[in-house]
Formats: structure tokens, sequence, C-alpha cells
């Protein structure tokens, strides 16, 4: 695991570079406007997970491979807390005129790609949110929320689920998840084939 600052502007450059695209290259890939990886890559602005998700799925690269590229072992049976891989923190995220912790943390269990199933240990801040542009990959996820309430819109349906509820889906649904609440929210979930 990487320690200190994570450069997010630097590691997109440099994943484009070794493509040997323009940022225009990259954005048409992804479906992004070019002016979006410009900001990024100048740290102008830091993108929400469902964007630079999006920006990655152009290369193709997943988040455990953008942020942690010495993966884990395939053949790893068991893991420590430190073992886990952070595919988010380093994405501060601050609601406009907020102050505080707003901080969405995603830490991936093991190899996903290698066993073709992602299992994740989720923190969602007060005012965490994976992003106003929703979440859409072909997969299938579920979870449980283990302590506090955690908005979950997928498709039409919104609801808040609370400590002890459940969810599975259709991940080509369009969805979001948002701690709209004053607590910290904690939830282990699992998406198969792997999406971040």
């Amino acid at each position: 695991m990487l320690d200190g600052p994570f450069d997010v502007g630097s590691r997109l450059r440099q994943v484009r570079m070794v493509a040997g695209w323009s940022q225009r290259q990259l954005a048409e890939r992804a479906g992004v406007p070019s002016s979006q990886i410009s900001t990024i890559e100048q740290n102008k602005s830091s993108p929400s997970v469902a964007s630079l998700r999006k920006i990655l799925s152009g290369v193709p690269l997943t988040m455990a491979e953008f942020f942690e590229p010495d993966q884990p072992q395939a053949d790893a049976v068991f893991h420590s807390p430190a073992d886990l891989v952070d595919l988010t923190s380093r994405l501060t995220r601050h609601a406009p005129g907020a102050s505080g912790d707003r901080t969405l943390t995603l830490r991936q269990v093991g190899n996903a790609r290698a066993h073709n199933l992602q299992i994740l240990q989720e923190r969602y801040a007060p005012g965490a949110d994976t992003g106003v542009d929703m979440l859409e990959h072909e997969s299938h996820e579920g979870g449980i929320v283990l302590s506090g309430e955690i908005e979950l819109t997928v498709g039409e349906q919104v609801r808040v689920l609370k400590a002890g509820d459940a969810y599975l889906f259709d991940s080509s649904l369009p969805h979001r998840f948002r701690n709209i609440g004053d607590s910290v929210v904690e939830i282990v979930s699992a998406c198969t084939p792997p999406y971040l």
C-alpha cells in the first residue's frame, strides 16, 4: 500500500502516456469531455468514484490497478486489514461549502480480477457520495449495511438502508450510494464480475 499523498493527476497522465494517447483520445475512449481529463491531470479537480471509473474504463484499467499497481498474489487465502487494497481514500470528496471529513473509502480483499469476484469494505463519512454521475456496469452486486444509514438509488428506486439491511441488484441499472446521515456508514459488499 502506498503511503502519503497520492497524485491522481500525475498517475492518470502516466497511464495515458504509457498507452500512447492524447488527452482527447483517452476522453473519446472513455466517453468523457477532454477538459475533464485535463483538469484531473492538472490536479484542478478531484474525480468522483464514478468519474474516475468511467475514465479508467477507456484504458482499460481497474481502480485497484490504478492505485496499487502491485496487486496482491492471486493465491493468497487470508488477508489482514493492512493487506486490503485501498481504492479510493486518496480521492477526498468534499461537498460544496461543507467542512469536515466527506470521505468515501473502498478497500478490496485480494486480487479481484484473478477471482472474478470483488469483495469490498466500504466506509462513507457523513455527506460522502459515489458522485452525481450514476454508476452503471455489467455485473451484479450486493451487500449488507453493518452500521449507519445509506441512501441507495437503483434505477427509479430509492431507499435508506439501516444496519442489518441488505441489497442485491443488476449493476447495469444506474445506481448511487450516498450518506445523508450524521454518522459513518460501514458496508461489506461483493460484485461479480469486478468493476472497480
